[in-house]
C-alpha cells in the first residue's frame, strides 16, 4: 500500500494573460485510466508547475497513456502526473506546458462569459474539458462554443465562452483569439509547424473558436494575437459590431436557444453516482481505502451534492484534508482549512456505529475517519488578502492584492486600490465595488454598497461554498450609469392591428407600464411587434409573463433581440443571416443549428420553429449589405421568402442574396441552384465557403390571389364569401392529382411526426399514396378553367395542372422537356413567365420522374386566371391544402429574387491541403511558408 505523500507547496500562476481556452482537469488521480500517482515526484521534475500552477508528482504507468502536450505515447516511468487536474507530460515536455491547472484557470479568465449547455447526447471520440476523460455516457456540450463535459463536471467548469456581444460595459478592443483545447480532428495541423496537433486519444492542441486556427498549444505562443475571423471573415457578425444588455437574461435567453430540459448535477439522485465525478467511486474500493463524502459548504449540504475521495484508511488528517480540497480544485495552503465532521441522525437503540466507515474501531486517533461525510471549511482569519482586478480600466496590471481586515468596506477597499492602479487623481466617487459570480451557467454581477464589510461577506462566501469562492471576483469599474435598453420581440398577437391598439392590447394582457414600455417597431400583417423596454426587472418581467400568456385563444411567444452597430462593420463585411428549421432533415437541422452558432456568431443564427424569420429580418434591418442562408425544404425556402417580401421596405439592403442547404424531400430550387438533391452530411465548414464563393442569380416570385366562395347555404340565399388570400410561389403551383398526393402525405406526416425523418422513407410513404390513387380518374380538365393573358386556354383531357417556374419539379424531374417548341420561348427562371404543364394521372407522373416522358405542354404566359368549379386540392411550392371553388389570379410579385447559385467545383491538384477556417492568418516569422 502506497501511502499518500506529504503536502507540497503549490504555486499559484500570476494572472494577466488572457485566456479563452477552458483546462481540462478533474481531483480522480490517473490519466485516461492508465496512470497511478507515484510517491513522490522525480528528481528535478515534481512539486508545482510554475508555468501552468500543476501539481505534477511521477506516475507509474499502468495502462497505455498520452501525453497531453505531444500526444505521444508515454512508456514506463517517464510519465509526469498533475495530482489536480490528470494532466499528464513526458519529462522532457514539462518545460513547454502552458496549460493551466484548473485550480488556477478561474484566475486566468479575461472576461467571464457563461456556457449554454444544449439537452445530453452521445459525443463520440471526444473529451470532457474538465476530467479530461472520454465522454462514454451522456454528456452535456456548449451551443456556442466547443466545450464538452460530464454532467457532473459542469460546476467545475470555467465560465469561457466565446463573448459574442457587446454588453454595455466598454467599448472592444482589437478581437483575440479565443483558444479551446483539445477535441481537434485527428488530422489536424498545426498553423506553426505543420506537424499533427489533433488527437482522437487524448485532449491536445488548441484551436481558435473564431478563425479556426489549429496549433500546438505551445506552437500558439507564436501567433499573432489579434483574430481576422480567417476564412469566413467575411461572413462573419463580429462581436464588436453588436450591443446586448443582457443583464437578468440567460445566455439561452440571448441566444434564442431552446432551453432543454438539463438537469443541474445530483438532481436525479442524491448518492454517489449522481454527485461524483465522472469514473469516481462507481469501482469497488480496494480493502486498504477508505471513501468519504466531501461537502464544500453550506450549499452542497442542502442538496447533498457532493464529492467523494479514496484515500488510505491510516491517512493522516493533513493528507486527507489536500484530496478534499483537489477534489473541488482548491490548492490553497491547506492550513487556511479544516475538516469537519456532519453528524449523521442516529436511529434509536444505535450506539453511533452506523454512519461510521467499516473498520474505523472506537479510537479515531488510531487513524479511524468517524463519520464517512465531512465539510471543508475555512479557518476564520484576522485578516485576509484579496484580490481586485480592473474591470475596464486601462491600466497596467491584471490585478492588485490588498488585505482586508474586519474595518475594511467597499469603500475602503475603492480608496486603498486606486493609487495601486494610478488612479489615485480621480475621485473615488466615480468608482465601485462589484462582486461577480463566474458560474458556467451564468455570470452573476453585484454592486456593492460603499458600506458593505469585506471581511464578513468573503467569510459568508465561504461558508456558502468554498468552490463558489474560487469562482468570484472583486472589480474596481467606473460608476458609469448604463442606459437600460431591451429590445423583446413579441409575436402570436392578432393580424391587422394598429400600433395604438397593439399597446392596448399589450397593456390588457401583460400590464406593460406605459413609462417604461413602448412599442418601436410593428409588423402588423404578422401579427408582431418589438418592445423597447427601458428597465431591466420589467423587461425581465415582460418576456417571462408573454411567454405564458394566450391573447385569443393563441399563445405568445417572447425573444431578446440584440441591436446590430451597422456603421461599426468593417467595409468588406456581409454579413450571413441564418434561418435553420431544425424539423426539416431529420436531427440534421438541430445539428447544423449547433455548427453554425459556434462557426458564426450565434446572433446571426436563427432557429425558424422560434418566431419564424421575422426576428432575424428585424435584427438585420439596419445592414447595408447581407446574405441569407436558409436550411430547410423547398416550403421553409419560400416562407423565407415570402417573409422578405414583406419586410423588404423596411431594409436597409432590401435585396440580400438567398443561398440553400437543401433538408426536405424534394428539394427542386436546391438542386437548380447546385446545392445538390439534399443534405448528406457534408462539412457546415464547406456549406459556408460554398456560400461565399457563390454567384448571384436573378429569380421570378409569383403571387397568387385566391378568390374563393360557396354559393348558397345561408338563410337568406346569400353567397358566404371566405375572404380573399395572397399566397407566394417560387417553384410551382400543382392543381389536381399531384396537390392531392402531396396532401395525404402531408396528412400522413402530421399524424405521425417521429416517423418522418428520413429522406428516403418519405419518398418511399409518396410512392405507396401513389399506388392508391393508380386508378383515380376525375376529370379535372372538366372542373376548371383556364385563361392565360386574358385568353381562354382549352384543356387536353388531363388529372393535373401545373404551372412552373424552375425547370425542376418532384425531387429533380424536368416537366417542361428539353425538346424545342416553336411556339414556346426557352424557359428560365428570370423570364417573367411560368410554364403550364399537365399530367394525366399517377402513372404519367411516375413515367415523368423516371425521365421516360415530359408532361403535356399547354401554355406559357406572365398573368394566370383559374376558375375552380369544385373544391380542388392546390399545393404551392410542397405546402397542400383544398381549395374551395373560385378564382386563382396568379401573377408576377414585384421585383425578381436574388439568389446564390453554388459554382462549380473546380479540381483540386494533387496533394493540395484540405481548405481551412483559418485560411489568411498570417504565419509566424520563420515560416517556411
Amino acid at each position: 500500500m502506497a501511502a499518500a505523500a506529504e503536502p507540497r507547496a503549490r504555486a499559484w500562476l500570476g494572472g494577466g494573460s488572457p485566456r479563452s481556452g477552458s483546462p481540462s482537469c478533474s481531483p480522480e488521480l490517473g490519466g485516461r485510466g492508465g496512470a497511478r500517482a507515484g510517491a513522490g515526484p522525480g528528481p528535478g521534475a515534481g512539486g508545482s508547475h510554475p508555468q501552468s500552477g500543476h501539481s505534477f508528482r511521477k506516475a507509474t504507468l499502468t495502462k497505455p497513456t498520452f501525453c497531453h502536450l505531444c500526444s505521444d505515447f508515454i512508456w514506463g516511468l517517464a510519465g509526469f502526473l498533475c495530482d489536480v487536474c490528470n494532466f499528464m507530460s513526458h519529462e522532457k515536455c514539462l518545460k513547454h506546458v502552458k496549460t493551466p491547472c484548473a485550480s488556477v484557470a478561474p484566475s486566468l479568465v479575461r472576461v467571464p462569459v457563461a456556457h449554454c449547455f444544449g439537452p445530453r447526447g452521445l459525443y463520440k471520440r471526444k473529451f470532457c474539458a474538465v476530467c479530461r476523460k472520454a465522454l462514454e455516457a451522456p454528456a452535456l456540450r456548449c451551443e456556442v462554443c466547443e466545450l464538452h463535459v460530464h454532467p457532473e463536471c459542469v460546476p467545475f467548469a470555467c465560465s469561457d465562452c466565446r463573448q459574442c456581444h457587446h454588453d454595455g460595459h466598454r467599448d472592444h478592443d482589437a478581437q483575440h483569439h479565443h483558444w479551446r483545447e483539445g477535441n481537434l480532428p485527428s488530422g489536424a495541423r498545426c498553423e506553426v509547424c505543420r506537424k499533427t496537433c489533433g488527437s482522437s486519444d487524448v485532449l491536445a492542441g488548441v484551436r481558435c473558436e473564431w478563425c479556426g486556427v489549429q496549433a500546438h498549444s505551445v506552437c500558439s505562443a507564436a501567433l499573432a494575437p489579434e483574430c481576422t475571423f480567417g476564412r469566413l471573415h467575411t461572413l462573419v457578425l463580429p462581436p464588436a459590431c453588436v450591443r446586448l444588455l443582457s443583464r437578468n437574461f440567460s445566455k439561452m435567453h440571448c441566444f434564442r436557444i431552446s432551453e432543454g430540459a438539463v438537469p443541474e448535477p445530483g438532481d436525479e439522485d442524491d448518492g454517489v453516482d449522481g454527485s461524483t465525478p465522472a469514473g469516481l467511486g462507481r469501482e469497488a474500493p480496494e480493502s486498504s481505502k477508505l471513501t468519504l463524502k466531501i461537502f464544500d459548504g453550506n450549499d452542497a449540504l442542502q442538496r447533498n451534492h457532493f464529492r467523494v475521495i479514496s484515500v488510505p484508511r491510516l491517512a493522516r488528517n493533513e493528507e486527507v484534508l489536500e484530496a478534499a480540497l483537489r477534489a473541488y480544485y482548491v490548492l490553497e495552503d491547506p492550513r487556511d482549512f479544516e475538516l469537519q465532521p456532519v453528524p449523521a441522525p442516529v436511529p434509536a437503540g444505535d450506539s453511533g456505529a452506523r454512519g461510521r466507515p467499516r473498520g474505523s474501531g472506537a479510537a479515531e486517533e488510531e487513524g479511524g475517519r468517524g463519520p464517512e461525510a465531512w465539510i471543508v471549511r475555512a479557518v476564520p482569519h484576522a485578516q485576509e488578502l484579496l484580490r481586485i482586478y480592473p474591470a475596464w480600466l486601462k491600466v497596467g496590471v491584471a490585478y492588485v492584492s490588498i488585505r482586508v481586515t474586519p474595518q475594511s468596506t467597499a469603500r475602503t477597499v475603492v480608496l486603498e486600490v486606486l493609487p495601486l492602479l494610478g488612479r489615485q487623481a480621480e475621485g473615488p466617487e466615480g468608482f465601485q465595488l462589484v462582486e461577480v459570480l463566474m458560474g458556467s451557467r451564468q455570470v452573476q454581477r453585484t454592486v456593492l454598497q460603499d458600506a458593505e464589510p469585506l471581511l464578513a461577506r468573503l467569510r459568508d462566501i465561504r461558508q456558502t461554498s468554498l468552490r463558489q469562492m474560487s469562482q468570484t471576483r472583486f472589480y474596481v469599474a467606473e460608476n458609469r450609469v448604463v442606459a437600460p435598453h431591451v429590445s423583446l420581440f413579441v409575436g402570436g398577437l392578432p393580424p391587422g392591428l394598429s400600433t395604438q391598439e397593439y399597446a392596448s392590447l399589450l397593456d390588457e394582457a401583460v400590464a406593460a407600464k406605459a413609462g417604461l414600455v413602448s412599442v418601436s417597431r410593428v409588423y402588423s400583417s404578422q401579427g408582431a411587434v418589438v418592445l423597447d423596454v427601458a428597465c431591466f426587472a420589467e423587461a425581465e418581467r415582460l418576456y417571462m409573463l408573454v411567454r405564458d400568456t394566450a391573447v385569443h385563444g393563441r399563445p405568445l411567444m417572447a425573444l431578446v433581440l440584440p441591436d446590430v452597430l451597422h456603421s461599426k462593420l468593417p467595409p468588406d463585411c456581409c454579413p450571413l443571416l441564418v434561418f435553420v428549421n431544425p424539423k426539416s432533415g431529420g436531427l440534421k437541422g438541430r445539428d447544423l443549428l449547433c455548427s453554425f452558432r459556434k462557426l458564426l456568431n450565434p446572433h446571426q443564427v436563427f432557429e425558424l420553429t422560434n418566431g419564424g424569420p421575422l426576428p432575424g429580418f428585424h435584427v438585420f434591418s439596419q445592414v447595408p449589405r447581407f446574405r441569407v442562408l436558409v436550411c430547410g425544404g423547398d416550403g421553409t425556402v419560400g416562407w423565407v421568402l415570402a417573409a422578405l417580401e414583406e419586410v423588404r421596405p423596411r431594409l436597409a439592403c432590401p435585396e440580400p442574396s438567398v443561398a440553400i442547404l437543401p433538408l426536405g424531400t424534394g428539394n427542386d430550387l436546391g438542386r437548380v441552384l447546385r446545392w445538390g438533391a439534399g443534405y448528406s452530411g457534408e462539412d457546415p465548414l464547406s456549406v459556408l465557403v460554398s456560400v461565399d464563393e457563390a454567384d448571384a442569380v436573378l429569380m421570378d416570385r409569383w403571387t397568387i390571389l385566391l378568390d374563393a366562395h360557396e354559393a348558397g347555404g345561408g338563410e337568406t340565399g346569400v353567397a358566404d364569401v371566405e375572404p380573399p388570400k395572397i399566397v407566394q410561389m417560387s417553384n410551382y403551383c400543382g392543381i389536381g392529382i399531384d396537390a392531392e398526393l402531396s396532401l395525404d402525405f402531408h396528412q400522413a406526416r402530421e399524424e405521425e411526426p417521429g416517423k418522418f425523418t428520413s429522406r428516403f422513407h418519405n419518398k418511399g410513404v409518396y410512392v405507396r399514396v401513389g399506388l392508391q390513387k393508380i386508378s383515380h380518374a376525375r376529370g379535372l380538365h372538366k372542373e376548371i378553367r383556364l385563361q392565360v393573358e386574358q385568353q381562354e386556354v382549352e384543356l387536353p383531357s388531363i388529372e393535373g395542372l401545373i404551372f412552373i417556374n424552375i425547370p425542376s419539379w418532384g425531387s429533380g424531374a424536368d416537366l417542361w422537356g428539353s425538346d424545342s417548341d416553336s411556339r414556346f420561348e426557352k424557359p428560365r427562371m428570370d423570364d417573367g413567365l411560368l410554364e403550364v404543364v399537365g399530367v394525366t394521372g399517377v402513372m404519367h407522373m411516375g413515367q415523368v420522374q423516371g425521365g421516360l416522358r415530359s408532361g403535356i405542354r399547354i401554355a406559357q404566359g406572365s398573368y394566370f386566371r383559374v376558375t375552380l368549379l369544385k373544391a380542388t386540392p392546390v399545393q404551392v411550392d410542397g405546402e397542400p391544402w383544398v381549395q374551395a371553388p373560385g378564382h386563382m389570379i396568379i401573377s408576377a410579385a414585384g421585383p425578381k429574387v436574388h439568389m446564390l447559385r453554388k459554382t462549380k467545383q473546380k479540381p483540386r491538384k494533387a496533394g493540395a491541403p484540405k481548405d481551412a477556417r483559418a485560411d489568411g492568418v498570417p504565419a509566424p516569422e520563420g515560416d517556411p511558408k
